[in-house]
């Protein structure tokens, strides 16, 4: 059973007549909820610096306390924790922000004061491009630095891709939500967010039955950026929510990192724009990150530089399998035509080659029958 406390500060946060900073700025200076809410009727007497509309709105709290005793039973029937601004277990990082929530839902295993956390954001219309990157990106800082809390925000594009590659590599991610953990949007991504329950988490600072509206993911963007050391942006074209993320990181004085695109490529303008303004770090690698963060005091990472960081991104291909390889490598996304009229292979032997190469998740089929190399 949560104390009176959790139900105070709950309250609070109900209380619509406060901006996000000064919600957080007065529950800082009284040290906990309770002092506000047991002193809200001269509220002024012991804050002077108080507005008249938070004094205002403090009088009548009936419906805000009724909302908060109903959340709390919806919290306590879901194993979902309240993590007040106040308390130990908020996130550390999340709480130096001036306009960090007073109060979070979170249900999962992942810490969130873990040693080293990442936000990964970008565009919800992830190229081919994007996906390789986010790829190749999360499996090797998986072997540089073992211990990292992958976090992004269930969205499509970036954000699916960057928790699912999270977890496929043994990271644990979490996701950052736009409403209440009593549903899940976009709903196509509930088995993933189902999987970081046991392997990361969900994290809301949203009551249930709070929908999914555009100004939430606005003020959800805050979190990612200020629950992390760094953010990194994958994709983003000239306007977006990852540059929104990435300007908020800034401000919170956290690094922010962008992977550069072909010039005149539309997902690729906001990072190319933000390195050119220096408002990011060009990374191409996760080498490049890890140098640039100073982690490489990680002991995996000395031992990766000793051996050599060697994946083996191909493994058991035929000769003809790694011809097909080596030339998509060097010359880049190919029809069948032009590849059988590079390598000299009849296209009905190309065909069964290629089928046994997207198999073992080697090659993938692009729009128009183009072949791309899964790097």
């Amino acid at each position: 059973m949560y104390d009176n406390e959790i139900l105070d500060v709950l309250t609070f946060a109900r209380i619509n007549h406060f901006n996000l900073v000064e919600k957080a700025q007065l529950l800082r200076k009284a040290g906990c909820a309770s002092v506000i809410i047991e002193n809200r009727l001269n509220i002024k007497d012991v804050f002077p610096e108080c507005s008249e509309r938070v004094s205002e709105g403090l009088k009548d709290i009936e419906d805000a306390k009724r909302r908060a005793e109903s959340e709390i039973d919806y919290v306590l029937r879901n194993d979902i924790k309240i993590l007040s601004l106040s308390s130990e277990d908020y996130p550390q990082r999340l709480g130096e922000c001036e306009d960090a929530p007073v109060v979070l839902f979170y249900k999962g295993t992942a810490n969130l004061n873990a040693k080293r956390i990442v936000s990964i954001v970008g565009t919800r219309h992830c190229t081919v491009y994007g996906q390789d990157i986010i790829r190749r990106f999360v499996a090797d800082l998986r072997q540089l630095c073992p211990e990292v809390l992958i976090v992004s925000g269930l969205a499509y594009g970036v954000d699916i891709n960057a928790h699912q590659q999270a977890l496929s590599n043994g990271y644990d991610t979490v996701a950052v939500l736009a409403h209440g953990l009593d549903t899940i949007y976009p709903s196509r991504h509930r088995d993933t967010a189902n999987r970081m329950l046991s392997q990361g988490g969900l994290l809301t600072e949203y009551f249930t039955f709070t929908n999914a509206d555009k100004l939430n993911f606005l003020r959800r963007n805050r979190i990612v950026a200020g629950l992390s050391d760094a953010t990194i942006v994958v994709e983003s074209a000239s306007h977006g929510g990852g540059l929104v993320t990435a300007r908020l990181a800034l401000e919170y004085n956290r690094e922010v990192f962008a992977f550069p695109g072909r010039i005149g490529d539309t997902y690729s303008e906001g990072c190319n724009n933000m390195i050119r303004d220096s408002k990011a770090a060009m990374i191409t690698s996760a080498t490049d990150f890890v140098n640039m963060m100073g982690w490489e005091d990680d002991a995996t990472l000395t031992k990766a530089r000793k051996t050599g960081i060697e994946r083996t991104l191909f493994p058991d291909l035929t000769p003809e399998e790694q011809r097909v390889a080596d030339i998509l490598l060097k010359e880049g996304d190919m029809q069948i035509n032009v590849i059988s009229s590079v390598i000299g292979l009849p296209i009905h032997q190309l065909t069964s080659l290629l089928f046994t190469m997207e198999m073992k998740g080697v090659v993938r089929v692009l729009a128009g029958g183009v072949y791309h190399i899964i790097s």
